[in-house]
């Protein structure tokens, strides 16, 4: 027997008018965006229907109702989450994604050590851009897959979780995210905020703080668009009832010294031994302030937490808590190669780009969804912007299990500094760059 719910002649509304409506401009009514969103979801609306819908939203943009009513829409096509039980309040950080952007691994506990639940459901790399669990796995016996149940169990013991999200999570997100991404339609402002805030909003954190970087590095280069993305997303939070913040960050250069799996979580311990990189350091404390201040944890001393080891102890019981070896020692490449000034000079500029690009094809990432990482590749930077060299220094190391790789590597990371004269000053770097509500 069929269902008669397939059956177009039943269906409230017809795909083509949806689409002619924003080809020419229109706004879409909220019932055409919960029904497109559905129909869809269930096969009723065809992929190169919705390819066409996705096309003319890119061209034509939407409203503030009607981008709040889409996202509303795909959050209903799957679960809820519910932290109420919690004895808690809960705060969640979401970044846009960058090089060497390993903020989120010490961001969590240190939060998290001031009695705030931190709900991290993080994600995978795709391309130049890391995905933090695969640095996480690179910590032996971590696992990334929890039960909603331990999830709970593990917020109220410990404090915070940084995990998968589970499938159950605006599902039609990751049906419409597979299609933007061959269908030239992922630049999409509207389209981006609403997949990045229904996940969000689904998972049902009562505040939330956004770091949309801008920069080489970034997805969105250029910072007017950068700056619509967050202030989209804020409006998309401050609609559905969640205390949303953005800090709009610099992505020109990498985050820290490293960018890869094991290097990252190494680095990462660094900050959270109270050292580190200074960008680093920079961020996590800026981030841990506003989701602090959002959970109504005013004026905390965050640095203090970082040097004290409170923010330690807290990242040991998180890691254990899904199945880590704190005290194992994290992967080492098999083959390192380095990567040496032809010139004494100043570095002035490290293009982000290049050198997740370059990580990336030393195996760090993956081209497509479920190929395999290494867990020690990746690239090591020796000379950061301000940094002074002479001819023959070494500029970066090239981790790899795979020396095959090393070749399109050094092509990627080739000109990604830029010197100047000795004795040239180099430009200041912010690493804030607004903060928007």
């Amino acid at each position: 027997m069929t269902d008669a719910t397939a059956d177009p002649a039943v269906e409230p509304f017809d795909v083509v008018d949806v689409i002619r409506t924003k080809r020419d401009g229109g706004r879409l009514e909220g019932g055409q965006i919960d029904w497109v969103i559905d129909a869809y979801t269930r096969g009723v609306v065809a992929e190169e229907q919705m390819a066409a819908l996705a096309m003319a939203i890119f061209l034509r943009g939407m409203e503030r109702p009607e981008i709040a009513r889409w996202t509303s829409a795909m959050i209903d096509t799957g679960e809820r989450m519910d932290f109420s039980a919690l004895s808690k309040p809960t705060t969640d950080k979401h970044s846009t994604g960058g090089v060497g952007d390993k903020i989120t691994l010490p961001l969590a506990p240190l939060v998290a050590s001031f009695g705030v639940a931190v709900p991290q459901l993080s994600g995978r790399g795709l391309g130049h851009t890391g995905g933090t669990l695969d640095k996480l796995e690179a910590i032996p016996g971590w696992r990334a897959a929890l039960t909603n149940d331990e999830m709970m169990a593990q917020l109220e013991s410990v404090g915070a979780v940084i995990c998968a999200a589970g499938s159950g999570l605006a599902p039609a997100d990751k049906k419409l995210y597979a299609l933007r991404d061959v269908t030239g339609t992922v630049e999409a402002i509207p389209l981006i905020a609403s997949s990045i805030m229904s996940k969000k909003i689904a998972e049902g954190t009562a505040a939330l703080t956004l770091d949309v970087k801008t920069g080489a590095g970034a997805f969105m280069k250029d910072e007017a668009d950068a700056r619509e993305l967050a202030r989209t997303m804020v409006e998309l939070g401050t609609d559905a009832g969640t205390r949303t913040v953005a800090l709009l960050t610099d992505m020109s250069a990498p985050l820290g010294r490293t960018a890869g799996n094991s290097l990252e979580v190494r680095e990462s311990l660094e900050v959270l031994a109270g050292g580190g990189p200074a960008d680093v350091v920079e961020l996590t404390c800026a981030l841990a302030r506003e989701m602090l201040e959002a959970a109504g944890v005013h004026d905390a001393d965050v640095a203090a937490a970082l040097a004290d080891g409170r923010a330690m102890d807290t990242w040991r019981a998180m890691i254990s808590a899904q199945g880590g070896d704190v005290d194992a020692p994290l992967p080492v490449a098999q083959h390192v190669e380095e990567v040496r000034a032809a010139q004494d000079g100043v570095v002035t500029g490290l293009d982000a780009m290049g050198v997740g690009v370059a990580a990336w094809r030393l195996g760090a990432g993956r081209s497509r969804p479920g190929e395999a990482v290494q867990a020690a590749a990746g690239v090591e930077i020796a000379a950061h912007v301000g940094d002074t060299v002479r001819a023959g220094d070494v500029l970066a190391r090239l981790h790899t299990d795979t020396p095959g790789r090393i070749a399109r590597a050094l092509e990627a990371i080739d000109g990604s500094w830029s010197l100047a004269a000795p004795g040239t000053a180099a430009p200041e770097r912010r690493i804030v760059l607004d903060r928007i509500v």
